[in-house]
């Protein structure tokens, strides 16, 4: 069973994090769901933090995982 990530970049590195895509999604869909989850939950809030919108992506089944940033490779 493959499963689907998707890193959510930031120009911060302590930022950056990798969430596991509900199995019902595409790429394309998934890129396109979360795009508008982060900007309704700006928009309603523009003082929130990265647990805020965290919180929201796992409601929609959107899971945080863990994971070691490694070296630059370029």
């Amino acid at each position: 069973m493959n499963e689907l990530l998707m890193i959510l970049p930031s120009h911060d590195p302590e930022k950056i994090r990798v969430v596991r895509v509900p199995e019902d999604y595409e790429d394309h869909e998934a890129y396109r769901h979360v795009t508008g989850l982060i900007a309704r939950i700006e928009e309603a809030d523009p003082g929130c933090d990265l647990e805020d919108i965290l919180e929201v992506l796992a409601d929609h089944g959107f899971t945080p995982i863990p994971f070691v940033m490694g070296p630059e490779i370029d």
